[in-house]
């Protein structure tokens, strides 16, 4: 049975969604403790995380990324917020999805159902590790990691899926517009500058596993990956 873990500080609210999720055949669990998230996140495992951004002590956002450090695991993230830079930051974070309050709980289930079936589902990826490898860099996906020699880095999700990029296209070009579509296929209006922040991450990344000058700035049209030596 998939298990779901609920980060709501509203009770009701909590109490509603895991009543309507058990409804349909999965296990929810709701989080009481807002100080140990991630001991209850080992705890239980889950499949998939409902994630609040308004929380106590730290937000929705810091937590995503304490997931991200360890897990690829969907989180839909649901909040009463609803301006585009909200939504922004919780994709920029690490979320998969973004879901306003009020809302129907028809849709949580759809979209819920939807994250499963893209990470474990007919639309997963086959189950054996996928590993990229050019000139002895190494990006395991899967593990958000990123190795050279006996070196090796975490990285959040958006990293990941930008190095991925790079080394699918290696020696061509990865287009700006081609990543900004990877990262965010359109769901949210994205400013210029976010894709140069997420490259400027990617290069203090590699370069953190002893490799400099590895991400060229081709002008006008995107970055190349550059590992020759």
């Amino acid at each position: 049975m998939q298990t779901v873990l609920i980060i709501e500080d509203d009770p009701k609210i909590a109490e509603h969604l895991q009543s309507f999720i058990e409804k349909y055949g999965y296990k929810a669990t709701i989080v009481e403790h807002f100080d140990h998230i991630m001991d209850e996140f080992h705890q239980q495992k889950p499949d998939l995380v409902l994630l609040d951004i308004n929380l106590p002590s730290f937000d929705g956002y810091y937590w995503c990324r304490q997931i991200r450090k360890e897990s690829i695991c969907p989180v839909i993230f649901i909040s009463a917020r609803v301006g585009e830079m909200d939504q922004v930051m919780a994709l920029e974070n690490g979320g998969d999805d973004f879901i306003t309050k009020p809302f129907h709980p028809e849709i949580v289930m759809a979209k819920i159902r939807s994250q499963l079936r893209r990470a474990y589902g007919e639309y997963a990826a086959q189950a054996q590790e996928r590993i990229l490898e050019v000139e002895g860099l190494k990006l395991f996906p899967e593990r958000l990691e990123l190795s050279f020699r006996d070196q090796t880095v975490q990285l959040s999700k958006k990293e990941a899926d930008i190095i991925d990029s790079l080394l699918e296209r290696y020696p061509r070009v990865a287009g700006r517009e081609d990543l900004l579509e990877k990262l965010w296929d359109e769901q949210v209006y994205v400013d210029e500058n976010t894709l140069n922040v997420n490259i400027t991450r990617v290069r203090k990344k590699i370069e953190a596993v002893g490799i400099t000058g590895a991400v060229e700035t081709v002008r006008g049209v995107g970055y190349r990956l550059n590992v020759t030596w």
